[in-house]
């Protein structure tokens, strides 16, 4: 009897083996369970709000790729078309492929371009590049500036529809049952701050990535400045020599 009574507890032990309590795992889906249920009381508007959430990050995190100081003013590349400049070594395959290397290669290779005449169109040819890399670069900005205005507002939205549906629910149930109207607080109050978190990150973001593209721009105006009097200085060297030479 009492060994097949300890069969008997050994073999309930291990049935019980799999079915083992796991708090971590409990609170994972009791985490995700009440995020689930804040989204669902913050009603139809949380649907735009969350929206705006991801476009704000996908945004912001290319933006931050593509605005590398690197990948827009290179240090080196200056210096190499200096060397080309100077060691008259140009052609149009190279100033094709400077086009084509970064932002800054593509304002330098319009001003080598028109190296050869007057500097006032020369200049002309480097400020007309120069707006079309700003572009480039400022691509997205106003998608999330705005994604930075409207928040707020939809979480307004979401406040005012929240109450009123606490108003229909007191026109229905009256003032004294608050488990009617707790509904519709608790949706004017969810889309309210999810409205905030979204718009904060925003703003923040845009004028970060603003500020770096202010900052590029104004360094590849001093390169372009450095390229126009290296080409002048070039210019003058020649014409000295082939004076000359004329001598």
């Amino acid at each position: 009897m009492r060994a097949s009574g300890e069969i008997r507890r050994q073999s309930e032990v291990a049935a019980a083996a799999p079915f083992k309590y796991d708090p971590r795992a409990q609170r994972q889906g009791t985490t995700s369970h009440h995020m689930f249920e804040i989204v669902k009381a913050g009603g139809i508007v949380m649907v735009p709000i969350i929206l705006c959430s991801i476009l704000a990050v996908a945004i912001t995190l290319e933006r931050l790729w593509t605005l590398r100081s690197q990948r827009v003013v290179p240090a080196e590349l200056t210096d190499k078309v200096w060397q080309w400049v100077e060691n008259r070594a140009l052609s149009d395959k190279q100033i094709l492929a400077l086009q084509q290397h970064s932002p800054l290669g593509s304002v330098l290779a319009a001003g080598l371009a028109n190296r050869h005449r007057d500097r006032a169109v020369m200049i002309s040819a480097i400020e007309d590049a120069g707006r079309h890399v700003v572009h480039d670069l400022e691509r997205y900005l106003g998608a999330l500036g705005t994604i930075a205005a409207i928040s707020p507002l939809l979480g307004l939205l979401g406040t005012v529809t929240g109450m009123i549906r606490t108003f229909k629910a007191i026109t229905l149930a009256g003032v004294g049952n608050p488990t009617a109207m707790a509904g519709g607080i608790s949706e004017a109050l969810i889309t309210t701050a999810a409205g905030l978190l979204v718009a904060i990150p925003a703003l923040v973001a845009y004028r970060y990535l603003r500020g770096r593209v202010d900052a590029l721009v104004i360094q590849m105006e001093k390169e372009s400045i450095k390229l126009v009097q290296a080409i002048d200085r070039a210019s003058a060297t020649q014409s000295l020599m082939a004076q000359e030479d004329a001598a």
